[in-house]
């Protein structure tokens, strides 16, 4: 599913305009990434969490000329659903 599929789905369900649907999806979007670039966790009840993790530093290899380089501990943007998004996707979804 994609951004436009959202819209129109939001759209058709509320029947409002997809112009007024888009911005308030790119508005939601651009708040929780300008949360989480200010360090700021978001938490949606009964969805999820968009959270920020820390990667330690490592040491990582360069295969093609055989070096070993150090990669520095960095933070990257996660989601980590809610129990009960989790649980409804256990049991409507068929294992492929």
């Amino acid at each position: 599913m994609t951004k436009a599929d959202i819209v129109a789905k939001i759209s058709e369900k509320l029947g409002m305009e997809k112009g007024d649907v888009q911005a308030t999806v790119e508005s939601f979007m651009d708040e929780v990434k300008n949360s989480l670039e200010s360090g700021d966790n978001v938490y949606l009840r009964g969805f999820g969490s968009f959270i920020i993790k820390t990667r330690a530093e490592k040491t990582g290899r360069n295969i093609s000329k055989n070096t070993t380089i150090k990669i520095p501990a960095h933070n990257i943007p996660a989601f980590k659903p809610a129990k009960v998004f989790v649980e409804g996707v256990k049991s409507n979804v068929e294992v492929k």
